[in-house]
């Protein structure tokens, strides 16, 4: 007897919960083709980023008018185009190409941080064919000035923005950064997102002291990344409500089941694919079932949500008791 993994996530259908998550292994076709081949269930495209559609912007700007000088200082800190996998118009083509290539579900990504011309870019996405965009709110705020209510005012406003410019599903892509993340996410969903997708990996830098140089560099998600998510899963879920997806710190079977259990409707995987292989989706998938059958679950649907904040049986455990417990209850590595 086969088991139902179906889950909905931004109201598609999908045949079970294990989504591609933004990677090189869709920045092909054929990589694209492989991973719809070996059975995932959505592709989510990677990021076009906002300072790309500010560098075509200048790049226009210099071809029409040749003022060079005008903006010398802002090719100082836009990246180069050589550092980005796309371009704003190549994404476009890339993103119809996978569309026709597969027949699963292909999710876009935006990455911007402030209101601005790029949000009409969106429009240009969903006409290529994205079944769903992914709003990457991504930002490192190092002025003084700004305060959190002025932050929070224009992340939302963003979101209202691309969320009335298109007919297609948004997700808002989060950190945990943040002082009520529970106020900010219930904005976002009046504002107009569907879901959310928790949380934003921060490529922490590191210093290389000969050289005196910042540098940054890509580590794979480990599963001690999932504890923070599975905590902001089962409290949003229980308490703001739209479709959830976690992102990075799923591994294995049991990763998948406790960020389901915690609310996710999907769960995003990229490190476990690139150590094991595509075939890893497929011993997700019937991990997954044989896990839902043992533990007398009739569907996936049953057993999600089944631990967020408004279903578990001590729902402070995600709250301050829980940090209070821990600390009574710890033991040192000296103690008997």
């Amino acid at each position: 007897m086969s088991m139902d993994l179906s889950t909905t996530y931004l109201g598609i259908e999908l045949p079970h919960p294990f989504v591609a998550g933004a990677s090189p292994l869709s920045d092909t076709l054929d990589g694209a083709r492989a991973l719809a081949d070996a059975g995932i269930a959505m592709i989510v495209l990677r990021s076009l980023f906002e300072e790309q559609l500010d560098q075509e912007a200048l790049a226009h700007h210099d071809a029409t008018l040749a003022h060079t000088e005008s903006h010398g200082e802002a090719r100082s800190y836009l990246p180069e185009p050589a550092e980005f996998v796309f371009g704003p118009d190549e994404y476009l083509g890339h993103l119809a190409a996978v569309r026709q290539a597969v027949s699963v579900p292909v999710v876009a990504s935006l990455n911007g941080h402030t209101q601005g011309g790029w949000t009409g870019f969106a429009r240009r996405i969903a006409d290529a064919g994205a079944d769903a965009l992914e709003l990457n709110l991504f930002d490192v705020v190092t002025d003084p000035h700004r305060s959190s209510a002025d932050i929070e005012h224009e992340l939302v406003e963003i979101t209202a923005s691309v969320c009335s410019a298109i007919r297609v599903p948004v997700a808002v892509k989060l950190s945990p950064f943040y002082t009520s993340l529970p106020h900010l996410a219930n904005r976002l969903r009046v504002a107009g997102a569907r879901g959310f997708v928790l949380f934003n990996r921060y490529f922490e830098p590191d210093i290389e002291t000969d050289l005196l140089e910042v540098h940054t560099q890509l580590q794979l998600s480990t599963p001690r990344e999932l504890q923070l998510r599975l905590r902001w899963l089962a409290i949003l879920s229980g308490t703001v409500g739209g479709d959830f997806v976690v992102t990075g710190g799923v591994h294995d079977v049991e990763d998948a089941v406790k960020a389901i259990m915690c609310g996710a409707h999907t769960v995003q995987i990229v490190a476990t694919l690139l150590r094991h292989g595509l075939g890893r989706i497929e011993e997700l998938r019937q991990g997954l079932a044989d896990w839902l059958r043992e533990h007398d679950y009739a569907s996936l649907r049953q057993m999600r949500g089944s631990m967020d904040s408004s279903r578990a049986p001590d729902p402070r455990a995600y709250e301050r008791a829980n940090y209070l417990r821990a600390l009574q209850t710890h033991r040192g590595f000296g103690d008997a």
